[in-house]
């Protein structure tokens, strides 16, 4: 009996050492396992989610081909204000708002002026462009400075059109000349915008548009400073439907002036005759 029951407890030492044995393996099996399952969760590690960003634009050419800028002598005395800060100037000192109007033609009345500058003429292909924002400019107080709101007598005072980025921007056509075949003076220019006059005098008599959105020439911009710098009494000419720059983005924002007065650049029967 004794002897069984030796042989019963060594019994149970061998199978629990066993047993001891058979755990370590499997633990060891099991960390063999998950070392494997993290060599291969390093190895397919998934994409992150998302649109890979793009890279970024290439740098605009605004260096237009066969250009030749030439100055026209003012009639008048020469502005004495800052241009780069002066809102009468500079549509970019004020600013102006997106505002919510119908992104069309409108009719606002018959033919005022046959030879009123003509915005088809901005486009190579002499296109209506998509209309892609209105808005309106912040009014402008002397005492005051740049007002925040942006009330006016008409809906739109600058709109957006739709352009392709890199494409030739041109002056618009009209029937005026001021001389030698020329029908603007640009009483500004900036790297991405420009002012230009149908007049001889450096103020603003008569139509003044403002356009932003597009890269200047560098040749044209030179002129302009350096006719800027010597007083002002020539300033840059261009004739109607000519090349000054092309579109910085995908939208162009233009406003048109008489004596003064932001019109709406939506109108039909003055800025779009025949459309």
């Amino acid at each position: 009996m004794r002897t069984l029951q030796w042989y019963s407890r060594g019994a149970a030492r061998l199978m629990a050492a066993a047993l001891v044995v058979l755990l370590v393996l499997a633990a060891a099996a099991v960390a063999g396992a998950e070392d494997d399952a993290r060599r291969n969760h390093r190895s397919f590690l998934p994409v992150a989610a998302g649109k890979p960003i793009p890279p970024p634009p290439p740098p605009l050419n605004c260096d237009l081909p066969n250009t030749n800028y030439t100055s026209l002598s003012i009639a008048g005395d020469p502005l004495t204000v800052n241009p780069e800060t002066h809102p009468n100037v500079n549509m970019g000192v004020c600013g102006y708002a997106e505002v919510n109007a119908p992104l069309q033609l409108v009719q606002l009345g018959p033919v005022h002026d046959p030879r009123a500058p003509q915005l088809p003429g901005m486009f190579g292909d002499l296109r209506t462009p998509t209309f892609t924002n209105a808005y309106q400019r912040y009014r402008w107080d002397a005492n005051r400075n740049c007002l925040d709101d942006h009330s006016s007598n008409w809906d739109v005072t600058v709109l957006g059109m739709g352009v392709t980025r890199g494409e030739t921007i041109y002056t618009p056509d009209s029937g005026y000349d001021v001389g030698g075949g020329y029908e603007y003076l640009v009483l500004y220019a900036g790297e991405t915008d420009l002012t230009l006059h149908i007049g001889r005098e450096d103020e603003f008599f008569g139509y003044v548009l403002h356009i932003d959105g597009v890269c200047t020439d560098p040749d044209l911009l030179a002129l302009y400073r350096q006719n800027h710098a010597a007083g002002r009494g020539s300033l840059p000419a261009l004739r109607g439907h000519q090349a000054f720059g092309v579109a910085t983005g995908n939208e162009i924002q233009v406003a048109v002036r008489d004596t003064g007065t932001f019109m709406d650049p939506r109108s039909r029967n003055d800025w779009w005759q025949g459309r």
